[in-house]
Parts: C-alpha cells; sequence; structure tokens
C-alpha cells in the first residue's frame, strides 16, 4: 500500500472513532436540546441527498455541508444559550448522513422483495436504461465524502463550542461586528481544514499511476473554495448567526438561495456535458476523415495529461490540457492530402505551424474556452531560451507537442515492425536531441519520469 493509500486509511479510521465516540457520549449523558438537533439531522440528511457533480467529477453535498457547519457554529437560539457541545455536533452530523444512506440500504431489500409475486421486476422494469448505481457505503468517494464531513465539522465545533460554553465568546456582542469576525475565522479554518483532507482522499483515490501531487491536488481545493466552497461557508454562518435572531426558521430560510445556486452548477455542468461532446466530434472526425491513425487524439491526450500531473498542473488546467490535445489535430482538415499516418512532428516547422493556426480558427468557432484555441495555435511554436523553454508560449502547447512527437514516432517505429520497449526509447532518443531547441526540456526530461503513458 503506497504512503497516499495509509494516509486515507488513517483519516476513515480517525472519522470512524471519533464518530462512535461522539455517538457513545451522547448515548450516556443523553441529547441536549433534542428539537433543534432534530432540526439540524433533518437539514443535513436532505442536503446529502441532493449533491452536485463539480469539476473533475467531484461530488458535493452543499447544503449538507452547510447545515452541519452551522450546527457547528451555533451559539444563541432566539436569544437562550444553547449547550450542544462538540461531539453532539459530530453525532448529529453522522445520523444525518446515515439518513441520507437510508435510501441505498433498503434497495437491496426492496430489489429481494419486488421479484416474487405480482411485483417481480417491478423496480427493474420502471427505468431499464438507468445505469446500476452502487450504494452509498460501496462508494468510494461518498465514503471519503462522509469521513471529510465528520472531521471537518469536528474540528470546526472543537474550535468554538468550548469557546462558547466556557463563556469566553460572552465578551463579543452577537450583534457587533467582533463575533462575526470570530465566527469567519472559525468558518474559514474549517474550510481550510476540509481542503486539506479532500486534497489528501483525492490523491489517495487517484493512485500512484496518475502522478497526481499534493500541493496541486491542495491548489484546486483551495481554488474550489472561491466557488460553491464559499457559498456554503457564508450559508453556515448566516443561518449560525440568524438563528440567534429567528431561530430555527433560519434553517429553511437561509438555505433556500444555496438550494437555487445549486441549480446554477447542474446547469454548468449540463455546459461541460455538451463542451466534452463537442470535443469529442472534433477529435474523431481527423480519424473518420483518415488523416491520423485510430487513438492518435486519445493517446497524445492521456500522455498530455500524465505529462501536465508530473509538471504540477491543477484540475482545470488539466481540463483544459485535454481538450487542446484532444483537438490538436483539427487543423489537418485543411490538407488537400493527408500526412502520412497523420505525424505533423514530422513536417517542417513553418507547415506545422500553418496547421496549428488552423486547427485554432476552427476551435474558436466551437465555443470550447478560449484556452484552448491558444494553446492550439501555439504547440508548433519554436521553443527558445537558454533554459529550452520560451515564457511566451503556453505549457500546455509545450506539452502537447512533445505528446503528439512521441505518439507520432511510436507509430513510426511501429510500422517498421519495431518492438514497442525499442520504439519508446528510440522515440524519447529523438525528443532529447531535440530538447531545448524544438522540445521544452522540462517536458522531456517529465517524459522520461512518467514512461509516455498511452492506450492502445
Amino acid at each position: 500500500m503506497t504512503a497516499a493509500g495509509r494516509q486515507a486509511r488513517a483519516v476513515h479510521a480517525a472519522a470512524a472513532a471519533l464518530l462512535f465516540l461522539a455517538w457513545a457520549a451522547v448515548a450516556l449523558r443523553g441529547v441536549a436540546e433534542p428539537r433543534v438537533a432534530l432540526a439540524f439531522t433533518t437539514l443535513i440528511a436532505l442536503g446529502e441527498c441532493v449533491r452536485i457533480t463539480l469539476p473533475g467529477d467531484r461530488e458535493q453535498a452543499p447544503i449538507g455541508a452547510a447545515g452541519a457547519l452551522a450546527y457547528a457554529l451555533l451559539g444563541p437560539l432566539r436569544g437562550v444559550p444553547t449547550a450542544h457541545g462538540t461531539l453532539q455536533v459530530v453525532a448529529v452530523t453522522g445520523v444525518g448522513l446515515l439518513l441520507a444512506w437510508l435510501p441505498g440500504l433498503a434497495l437491496p431489500w426492496l430489489k429481494a422483495h419486488c421479484r416474487g409475486g405480482d411485483g417481480a421486476g417491478l423496480i427493474h422494469r420502471a427505468r431499464p436504461d438507468r445505469p446500476h448505481r452502487r450504494p452509498p457505503w460501496a462508494d468510494p468517494a461518498r465514503r471519503d465524502s462522509a469521513a471529510r464531513r465528520l472531521l471537518g465539522v469536528g474540528f470546526a465545533a472543537a474550535v468554538f463550542q468550548p469557546l462558547y460554553n466556557g463563556g469566553l465568546v460572552d465578551r463579543f456582542s452577537p450583534e457587533g461586528p467582533a463575533y462575526g469576525a470570530f465566527l469567519t475565522a472559525v468558518a474559514a479554518l474549517a474550510a481550510l481544514c476540509d481542503a486539506t483532507l479532500a486534497a489528501l482522499l483525492r490523491r489517495s483515490a487517484a493512485g500512484p499511476d496518475t502522478g497526481l501531487r499534493f500541493p496541486a491536488a491542495l491548489e484546486d481545493e483551495l481554488r474550489s473554495l472561491f466557488g460553491i466552497g464559499s457559498a456554503i461557508v457564508a450559508t453556515g454562518m448566516l443561518v449560525s448567526l440568524a438563528a440567534g435572531e429567528v431561530g430555527l426558521w433560519a434553517l429553511p430560510l437561509f438555505c433556500t438561495p444555496l438550494l437555487l445556486a445549486q441549480v446554477s452548477f447542474r446547469r454548468a455542468a449540463a455546459v461541460r456535458a455538451t463542451t466534452g461532446q463537442t470535443i469529442a466530434s472534433l477529435a474523431r472526425a481527423t480519424e473518420v476523415a483518415g488523416y491520423t491513425p485510430h487513438g492518435h487524439a486519445r493517446r497524445v491526450a492521456d500522455t498530455a495529461c500524465a505529462l501536465g500531473r508530473e509538471l504540477g498542473l491543477g484540475t482545470r488546467e488539466l481540463a483544459l490540457l485535454e481538450y487542446a490535445a484532444l483537438m490538436h489535430d483539427v487543423g489537418q482538415l485543411s490538407l488537400v492530402e493527408p500526412v502520412p499516418d497523420g505525424a505533423t512532428a514530422l513536417l517542417s516547422c513553418a507547415e506545422q505551424q500553418r496547421i496549428a493556426r488552423l486547427g485554432s480558427e476552427v476551435i474558436r468557432r466551437t465555443g470550447v474556452p478560449r484556452q484552448v484555441a491558444e494553446q492550439v495555435a501555439r504547440l508548433a511554436d519554436p521553443v527558445l531560451g537558454p533554459a529550452g523553454a520560451d515564457g511566451s508560449v503556453p505549457l500546455a502547447a509545450r506539452i502537447i507537442r512533445v505528446a503528439n512527437a512521441h505518439d507520432d514516432l511510436l507509430t513510426a517505429a511501429r510500422g517498421r515492425g519495431v518492438g514497442e520497449a525499442v520504439g519508446r526509447l528510440e522515440a524519447l532518443e529523438v525528443l532529447r536531441l531535440g530538447r531545448g531547441r524544438v522540445y521544452d526540456a522540462r517536458v522531456v526530461d517529465a517524459l522520461a519520469r512518467v514512461g509516455g503513458q498511452t492506450r492502445g
């Protein structure tokens, strides 16, 4: 097991231990303010059932996260002090997560009972086209999310609740700016804790072969805080503050805007899906027309993404890199005669630049992010400078040029009947000969480390 895998197991074990400790403590002492605990449990459970998918295929339950954070930061309720404490916050959050998993727990039982008698096959006949979904406890992403939620909320409650119950927060007036600043500081620390855990778990889930590094994963998670993450933190703080004046009505009142924000994120996800379909169609166009070998665009994209991860690119940069790599040969559709085997790396520099510029003009009209067209337009530009890299040429363009040349050279070696291992060595040697002149030195070195990951 890798170090990242051991760290992920440690996170899961810590979350499980904290949850069982919290449940045991609540069972021994009883539930403080049961009506309030029930309200927040319901909010967390319902929020966990309404999830959205963020870029990078990351799932998030904004309302559930905001509800748990609000309970961790809950001080007075309609002017009356609360005394639920840190462990009850964790216990309530755990119960809410478990309730959200109940449909998945009940599904196998329903399937078993609906197959016999008059209801035989009822569930399967209802939606035969729906793909099979794993139950929540069998989904590693849901387990990671639950562990993060428990530890992150536990951290926020451990910072706030002892200070509040000990009377140290009483010197701040709930109506004054100092109390709001204190809540903001605690919420910010909790968000940083969650981002750190998310980066650690994501690196473990990605596996050692992807080359994803912890700093790059952490950078992605911190960037996400400025999107839906900031809305979650703001909603949690607003609910905890408003509950001091309006009571439990603050829960539905201030969570409704976050629910509307989720609708916007779902629409953005639909737009991303449409963009992905457009890119996939353009990537296949050169193969269908006979300009490039089958699977060339996909292999170049895989190698480019492996190089990008090795060089520390984040999720957004990797997504744009993959888009550009998939469409890097679109300019070949303007050629009267196809290049043999689509090997543009064997053409003159001027011809490569002309094809790249033509391809970028096509890409600009598809509605994909403008950075993709810029990367394709510059991918054939020469690499200059004493360090072997011209800062004006985007790093993504330099990566794609190396990945494309690597696949072209491998294809040529296969055509000569050269073995795969020898062909990789030959391709790497040719790239090294152009290191610092034609190809970026850093990217060539990264290729030597990752070994040119491709699909067959």
